[in-house]
């Protein structure tokens, strides 16, 4: 059904990736579930000092502490791969980075900005791949040439983010619904990047598309133009392994496609998310901008923002939504009920056989 993924040599059984999602959302219980299944687990560094907090370690110190915890975990519980994604954006990047190859990740996955200084954090003994992600072709080619020129290193991957992904988006709000930028225009244009570094280098680099990927239909479609396996967070949220709180997973279940919505983030960026309350309150002026007491973000301007964005998270992730909100891709309304991971596995499975074949998919009690 499934044809394996290439990372640099690492063989992922079936091409499909977890998305990354803070704080708090992917952490050792949804990867290493991901990853039994046969996928890519991913850990999301983001917010990690907020949910192991140590009162003998200021925030960005029990980030890294907290990291380091939790690809322990997924390691203890999966032979699978585990991959970490840290942000571009955190003010602690470099660390972050060096933890998660320190700690042996199989996988560095970064966005959120250009990462063109990552393959530096290598060491000759080390086994994690690094992979990318970008939000165009030209991106891509940019990252290629300099980690080439500077390192001597490819991606082993690249990651294509489209603009139906949840969370912050690498688009300017007059760009998210515009075709041209849409991730089946984005993709040919990274796959021809891509095969071009290929040929030349002789080199593996599979393209993975993601951003707004729900069903086994949509990984079908997508493949058709060239990506060689998918990204999918939103899916995996209403997971009874995802390691959200029961209420953040049930504002999935209760939205509507109206409620899927794009916000301004503190950050400078749009972002994805499920209206409710909180944010509403934003939009209406009632939030004070507040002190700044993580510097977790280097994009982040406290002077102009109205609430903390990682205390909002935080809050969404242990089940406050009167103070927090949740990210989301654009299909999150799509979720009716908590499934295990296996049991999503196998309807992506049964989605993508029949798409395949022209028919729809069982529906699952």
């Amino acid at each position: 059904m499934f044809k394996e993924l290439n990372l640099g040599g690492l063989t992922v059984p079936v091409p499909i990736i977890q998305g990354g999602m803070g704080v708090g959302i992917s952490m050792s219980g949804l990867a290493s579930a991901v990853a039994n299944q046969g996928g890519v687990g991913v850990i999301s560094a983001a917010g990690l000092g907020l949910v192991h907090r140590n009162k003998a370690l200021d925030y960005l110190e029990a980030n890294i502490e907290g990291l380091r915890t939790e690809i322990r975990k997924a390691k203890e519980k999966t032979k699978g791969v585990i991959g970490v994604n840290v942000m571009m954006a955190m003010t602690n990047f470099a660390d972050l980075v060096r933890t998660s190859i320190a700690e042996k990740a199989d996988v560095i996955f970064s966005g959120a900005g250009l990462p063109l200084d990552l393959p530096k954090f290598l060491q000759q003994d080390s086994t994690t791949k690094l992979v990318p992600i970008v939000s165009s072709g030209r991106a891509a080619k940019i990252i290629c040439d300099k980690w080439k020129t500077l390192f001597d290193y490819l991606p082993d991957a690249i990651v294509v983010e489209g603009p139906k992904a949840g969370g912050h988006l690498g688009f300017k709000k007059d760009q998210i619904d515009d075709q041209n930028y849409s991730l089946e225009e984005l993709i040919p244009q990274v796959v021809d990047v891509a095969h071009s570094f290929e040929d030349k280098y002789n080199k593996e680099i599979p393209v993975i598309a993601a951003g707004g990927i729900y069903s086994g239909a949509d990984i079908y479609k997508i493949m058709q133009k060239g990506a060689k396996g998918v990204q999918m967070g939103t899916r995996f949220v209403t997971s009874e392994e995802c390691d959200a709180s029961p209420a953040f997973k049930q504002s999935y279940i209760n939205a509507s496609q109206a409620d899927i919505e794009i916000i301004q983030s503190p950050v400078g960026m749009p972002g994805r998310a499920v209206r409710n309350n909180f944010i509403d309150k934003v939009r209406d002026g009632l939030k004070t901008p507040i002190k700044c007491p993580f510097h977790c973000i280097k994009t982040c301007d406290v002077s102009s923002s109205p609430y903390c964005i990682i205390t909002a998270l935080y809050n969404a992730y242990k089940g406050n939504m009167k103070n927090g909100y949740a990210f989301a891709g654009s299909n999150a309304y799509l979720a009716t009920k908590i499934s295990s991971v296996k049991e999503i596995f196998n309807e992506i499975v049964d989605e993508l056989q029949a798409a395949m074949q022209g028919t729809t998919a069982p529906e699952r009690s």
